[in-house]
């Protein structure tokens, strides 16, 4: 009995309270707050409530900010009654992140826009919607990767399978961004390409523009090799070859590489793959195999290289072409023996002077 009057006493209260802020008002107002004081479960009096204040200008101004705490009190009060109701939380969280657009990302009305967003969470975490609006919300804040990225995570841990390509989209799009560590970049892609396998080829142009020739190289090789890949692009095996035999031309893997896909790949064995395979690109394969060695300074390896290839080939187009190519790198040899040559000469001239 003790209890139940308590709890009389506090409903009284809290009803003197809310009715006390009918005082004052105009009657359009005073007419919404008898509506939802009455019904304060009902979702569309709240709505309605709303719609009938004029949000006003989103100026910075006195007058536009107090119109804009108004708002955010009635949505609280609507919320605390309402917590599991969608169309309430959509349009809070819609006006809250609109207004914070252009702020600093340590502003404190930033901060309470973040809290507002967890608390949402808390009984709207089945809604991929409101997710993506706290993801976009915090990507916006250049300074918060970390925020971000986790908030991406914690989507993919709450929502369903099927609606994950939602959550990838923003995802993608903000690890692609410069300013996000190349490594957290290629551990998330990783993560993706798992989900949408058919997507690598966006994965391999990303990390050619990151300058990540050895990954690229181990990326284009597994493309290669897997026998089930579409590409999106509509490329062929064949072309798909011919980037990956030049990106591992014209960027050797290094033997003190810090990448182990730098290391673990082995050119020689991919070049004379395609050799055997395309037949109609032998003379082409055997000169980039040639010029990989070259660029790594192995020369006699090289020269043996353009030997093989002379004496396997069986066209005149690709035998025209090895022995060109054969030809321009003696001649390279020599002109530079020849400026050592020079040098060392003058240098024996001033030493002598």
């Amino acid at each position: 009995r003790i209890s139940r009057r308590a709890r009389a006493s506090r409903m009284a209260r809290a009803h003197e309270s809310e009715s006390a802020t009918t005082s004052a008002l105009s009657p359009t107002r005073y007419a919404h707050e008898e509506r939802v004081l009455r019904t304060p479960h009902d979702v569309e009096a709240w709505c309605d409530y709303l719609d009938a204040i004029d949000a006003g200008d989103e100026n910075d101004d006195d007058d536009d900010a107090s119109r804009a705490i108004d708002r955010y009190m009635i949505y609280e009060r609507a919320i605390k009654h309402n917590a599991h109701s969608y169309k309430l939380w959509y349009r809070y969280l819609t006006e809250r992140a609109r207004r914070d657009r252009g702020a600093r990302f340590d502003d404190a009305a930033r901060a309470k826009t973040r809290a507002c967003f967890e608390r949402a969470l808390t009984t709207m975490h089945k809604m991929p919607k409101i997710w993506i609006m706290a993801i976009e919300y915090v990507r916006d804040a250049c300074a918060l990767i970390t925020e971000t990225r986790r908030m991406c995570d914690r989507a993919l841990r709450a929502l369903p399978v099927t609606q994950h390509e939602r959550v990838w989209a923003p995802y993608v799009e903000f690890i692609r961004r410069d300013f996000v560590p190349i490594s957290t970049a290629r551990r998330v892609y990783r993560r993706y390409l798992k989900f949408e396998p058919g997507h690598a080829e966006e994965y391999v142009e990303f990390l050619r523009k990151k300058q990540c020739h050895g990954e690229v190289a181990s990326k284009l090789a597994e493309l290669v090799n897997d026998d089930s890949f579409q590409s999106l692009a509509g490329k062929s095996k064949h072309a798909l070859w011919l980037e990956l035999c030049d990106v591992v031309t014209k960027h050797p893997p290094s033997s003190d590489a810090a990448d182990e896909t730098d290391r673990a790949l082995d050119v020689d064995a991919i070049l004379r793959g395609g050799i055997r395979t395309f037949t109609n690109e032998v003379g082409r394969l055997w000169t980039a195999l040639a010029d990989y060695y070259i660029r790594r300074g192995l020369f006699e390896a090289a020269r043996d290289v353009y030997e093989e290839g002379v004496e396997s080939v069986s066209t005149v187009r690709d035998f025209s072409l090895i022995f060109d190519a054969y030809a321009q790198f003696e001649e390279s040899v020599i002109s530079a023996k020849m400026e050592a040559g020079e040098d060392e000469d003058e240098d024996e001239e001033d030493i002598s002077k």
